[in-house]
């Protein structure tokens, strides 16, 4: 639910600022509201697995946020969205070339099964705007980033806090996102501006909530039930979606519906234990 309410907070934070002060203002927000922790917690990372910490703020959050409001400047929140579901694919590619990962038949086929209701539920919102269709290869590369560190910390931080991991990893990007916020002149903003101020909210609420509590929750899931399920969150995004056009009045399909049952059947499919 947190996760799938980020591409729209991400556009509303656009409207005003740029993908460099959106990426900056949500790191910046979910490293500060992380820093309390993270002096708690740092004496217990093992020094040999803080490189990989800091890795996992850099590659996993750093610059996957700056790609997605980069790309949603010219694409819909929708399709970024879609393109976002292609994660637990990377998963497998990444997982299998890199950290010489195995995965079960039954979860690989969860996981295609699962595409093809995203690739339905997408249909039946209709095509998106492809003028652009060239940012949507940001989004992509920042799936593929999102795979290299779902792997990274399966692999050699399963012994480590979930909360350790996030706090330290965001509280390291508060230099980094002050000097970018401070460089692209967001301070100069006129912050008694109501559209300045929307977009400030939704740019924090974004680094507190999507950002800080979500990547907690999600290290939490990815130690208890691995790198490949856990990167099957993605395939919840659309009933968030679905959710929100609810409340908004929006009708729905008897496609979109569909759409939303083959992906209840691909995760299922994968979460099922080898007897």
């Amino acid at each position: 639910f947190i996760w799938g309410s980020s591409f729209i907070l991400i556009k509303e934070a656009s409207h005003v600022l740029t993908p460099s002060q959106v990426a900056a203002l949500r790191l910046f927000c979910a490293g500060l509201v992380l820093l309390p922790v993270t002096i708690r917690q740092l004496k217990n990372i093992p020094r040999n697995k803080i490189i990989f910490v800091l890795l996992s703020g850099l590659v996993g959050n750093f610059i996957p946020a700056i790609l997605f409001p980069l790309a949603e400047t010219k694409i819909d929140s929708s399709l970024a969205g879609f393109l976002n579901s292609l994660t637990p694919i990377f998963v497998i590619i990444t997982g299998i070339l890199f950290f010489k990962s195995a995965f079960q038949q039954s979860k690989i086929a969860g996981i295609l099964i699962g595409f093809t209701g995203m690739v339905v539920l997408f249909l039946a919102n209709g095509l998106p705007d492809l003028q652009h269709i060239s940012y949507s290869s940001l989004v992509l590369i920042a799936a593929f980033l999102y795979s290299l560190n779902i792997n990274m910390v399966g692999k050699y931080l399963g012994q480590t806090s979930s909360v350790a991991i996030a706090a330290v990893s965001f509280s390291s990007l508060i230099p980094l996102s002050l000097i970018v916020l401070w460089y692209t002149g967001f301070f100069n903003l006129s912050f008694t501006s109501t559209p300045v101020l929307k977009s400030v909210a939704a740019g924090c609420t974004l680094g507190v909530m999507a950002t800080a509590i979500g990547s907690i929750i999600f290290y939490m899931l990815l130690k208890r039930a691995g790198a490949l399920f856990s990167s099957m969150v993605t395939y919840g995004m659309p009933f968030v979606a679905l959710f929100w056009g609810i409340l908004a009045g929006e009708h729905i399909t008897v496609l979109q519906v569909v759409g939303l049952a083959i992906i209840l059947a691909g995760v299922y499919l994968s979460s099922l234990k080898r007897s």
